[in-house]
This record gives structure tokens, sequence and C-alpha cells, in this order.
């Protein structure tokens, strides 16, 4: 008899779809079978339903200090809104400023989230500060406290952007641990340049945020790390690629034999630049980096993902409020906090405007939003699977329900949803994390702060 069995919905395991039962002991599956024998203390009846391991979210910012503001979610609140909708591991990133020391960052951002996580969770460390101090301590907490991967940024001069010496030696320094250096590519002085010229001119809305940072300087960026990879040997994962030539220009290094992976996220699937050009003002409320792009590229990005060119997708979930923070940059279009959050509506998103217009498979889906991500980042099997020994982190998922992204279904703190009113098709049903039943049907049943640290 098992804690709990998941029974006699579609397995998606490991090489197999099937009917079957999954039994579930402590935090862990411990049987897989296909005859429907199986039997439980708790019975979840998943008959018409879709079971996957539970998703991961390779890029999420919660605690976030950035221009001049904070994001607006706490722990508890962004990750109640991850599970909700099927998330069951998150990877945050942590953004000390310049003179931060690394130790004290990882140990703030660990601390916040020991305090109200409610799932599971790991870090990506970005590397903003390079001197003797910070090379100690960052070695460090790769060989004490399970950091294997760190994040730099190749855009905002002067507060996160990092000189090319200091790139080099960082990426050789990643080569030598094995560790995944996380990049946002576009190309700093590029940007600061155009937004200096296009406010010289008096274009100072949303709509101009765009045009400052086009699709050639964020393949320029790509081109960059993806050279510096070649040279250093190290492993590169770019984050947030927005445009079908970003995308080209790694899988042209990837055929030269770069170890590259490369992550979409959801805003940039679903929506174009046309929302960040909403009058009003109302287009601050879609302005990210990279920004939205042309509605064609939405077909590049789709495409990449069923060829596999694309790995993972992502939401670089980052929460600011569209009055009082988004409003910052009413005078100008460089001071608004850039961001969508979209922590709770990606597996919607992806498998309403993915799977259901046939731009992938259900595999593919379970592949890009969780097993993808688990393997890329030294979490697999643990994670990522469904499969004797794994986490029983395991979505049931109703593919049939349907209705529309609200902000009032929202768990984030934010005062608005970037999908307001479009069509939603498919809800996890139930989410488990390791064993326990945290959500259902839209809503929290789960225990604050239960989510657990996940050292690589």
């Amino acid at each position: 008899m098992f804690d709990t069995v998941i029974k006699g919905g579609t397995i998606f395991g490991q090489g197999y779809q099937r009917i079957g039962d999954i039994g579930i002991t402590g935090e862990s599956i411990k049987e897989i079978k296909f005859d429907g024998s199986l039997e439980g203390v708790q019975v979840i009846d998943a008959t018409g339903k879709l079971v996957f391991p539970g998703f991961i979210d390779p890029h999420v910012h919660i605690h976030l200090p950035f221009m001049g503001t904070n994001a607006i979610d706490n722990h508890e609140s962004a990750t109640k809104a991850a599970l909700v909708g099927g998330t069951t591991t998150i990877i945050e990133m942590i953004c000390p400023g310049p003179d931060d020391e690394p130790a004290n960052a990882f140990a703030e951002w660990k601390g916040l989230a020991e305090e109200g996580a409610c799932c599971d969770y790991t870090f990506h460390l970005a590397v903003v500060r390079f001197d003797d101090i910070a090379k100690a301590q960052l070695r460090n907490l790769v060989e004490n406290e399970g950091v294997q991967s760190f994040k730099i940024f190749l855009a905002y001069k002067g507060a996160l952007d990092m000189n090319d010496e200091n790139l080099f030696q960082l990426m050789q320094l990643c080569k030598e641990l094995g560790v995944t250096l996380t990049a946002h590519c576009e190309n700093a002085e590029a940007v600061d340049s155009m937004q200096k010229k296009l406010l010289g001119e008096g274009k100072i809305g949303p709509e101009w945020h765009e045009p400052s940072r086009p699709r050639s300087v964020e393949a320029d960026g790509v081109n960059h790390l993806c050279s510096f990879a070649e040279l250093t040997g190290a492993t590169i994962y770019i984050v947030h690629t927005s445009c079908g030539i970003a995308v080209d220009r790694a899988i042209q290094a990837k055929n030269r034999g770069v170890h590259v992976g490369v992550e979409a996220v959801a805003p940039h699937l679903v929506l174009d630049k046309t929302y960040a050009e909403r009058p009003d003002f109302e287009g601050a409320k879609f302005v990210m980096s990279p920004p939205l792009r042309d509605k064609e590229e939405h077909d590049a990005l789709w495409g990449g993902l069923a060829s596999g060119k694309i790995s993972t997708i992502g939401t670089d979930h980052a929460p600011f409020n569209f009055k009082g923070q988004k409003d910052m940059g009413t005078g100008a279009f460089t001071l608004i906090p850039n961001g969508i959050p979209s922590i709770q509506e990606r597996v919607d998103l992806v498998h309403t405007y993915g799977v259901c217009q046939g731009k992938i498979d259900l595999q593919t889906m379970v592949d890009v939003c969780s097993t993808n991500v688990a393997k890329q980042f030294n979490m697999y099997p643990r994670k990522g699977a469904l499969a004797i020994g794994s986490d029983a982190d395991i979505v049931v998922y109703d593919p049939n329900f349907v209705g529309t992204f609200t902000h009032e279904d929202g768990l984030s703190k934010i005062d608005y949803s970037g999908f307001e009113g479009m069509e939603r098709k498919g809800r996890s049903d139930a989410v488990l994390l390791r064993g326990k039943v945290v959500a259902q049907q839209g809503k929290f049943v789960g225990e604050t702060g239960s989510g657990i640290y996940l050292p690589r």
C-alpha cells in the first residue's frame, strides 16, 4: 500500500506515453505500473488527464533590486503562483550590485527563499564583480554550497555589465570548475548609445524601447559570448533569446563545437512589440529586455523549439507594478523597470499556443519545460523525470480545461496580467511536490515555506 497513487492517467515517462498508475511513498516515486493494480491510502483519479513530471522554470527573478526599485513579489507569492501553474522547481537569479560580495549575496537570497519558498529552488549567481575577493568566494560557493551556474549581463552599462577581460577570465574559471555560464546577450555600449540618441530626439515612450536594442544587437551579443566560449571551452546557456537571428548565431557556434544551450521565455512566444506600443503609457507593462519583437519571430522561436535548436522555456518572471513602479519611466523609457510576470502562466501558455496550435507536441512541451532544464542544470533524474527513485514532483494536467488568462486568477503580487483576456486551454488539475498535493485547480493547498534548496 502506497501513501499516494495517481491512477489511470497518461504517464509521460522516460521514452513512453502510457496509461497507468504511479505509486508514491514518502517523497519519491516507488512504482509505475500499467495494469491499474496499484493501491494507495490516497488515490488521485487521473482518468482522461495527462501526468507530467513537475515543471522547472530555469529563469526567475523574485528578490530583484533593479532600476531604483525592487520586484514586487516575495518568495511566498511567486512560488505559490509557480505551483498552481504546475512549476515545482525554480532557478532564481541572484543579482548583486557591483559592490556586493558574492558570498553575501548568496546568503541574502538563500535566506529570503528559506523564509517563504513553497516550491523547491536553486540559483544562478550573477557575477558583476570579479576581483580577488569575488574569485575566491565564487570557488567556495561552487565547492561548498552547490552553486553550479553563474549569470552575466552583456547589457545595462555601468550597472551590471562586465568588461571583456573579466568576462574571458570568468569563462576560464567556469571551464575549470565545470560551471555553466548563463548569459543575457546584448551589447551594452550599442544599447547605451542608441538610448541616448532616441531620448535626444524626444522619443521617450515605451514604444522606443525595442528600437533602442534591435535584433542585431542581440545577435552581436550571442556572437561575442560564443567566440569567448570557443576560445575557453566553457559551457554557456543563452537566456531569453527573442528572435531567429540570435538562435541562428548560437546554433552556428554549436555546429563548430561550442557547448551552448538556448532558452526561450514565454512572453516572447506569445506577445509581440505592438503590446509595448499601446497608447497612454500602457505599453510600459510590456517592456522587457531583450524586447518583444515583430510577430513573425514567434514562428522562428516555436520552430526552434520543435527542431531542438531551443532546448528550454523559462519565464524571466520579473514583476513590477504598473502603478508606482513601471510609471517611474513616464519621462524616459530607459527608466521603466524591465519585466513581464509569467511564472504562473508559462505552462498553460505553452500548451495553448504551442501544443494546441500544432507548433510543438506534448513530449516537446515536457522536455523544454522540465526534463531538458533538469539535465542542463544537474538536477536529473531527481527532478524532471517520472521514474522510480525520482522526487514525486508530479502534475496531473487537464488538457480539456477552457478559460482565459486573468489578473484575478493570479497569485503574484503584480497589479496586472500581461496576458489578460487571452485564450487558455489546459490547466494543472493537481500538483504534487515531493509526494504532497500542493495545488489543485488553480488554488494553493500546500504549506507555506515547504520548498527546499537544491544544491547541485
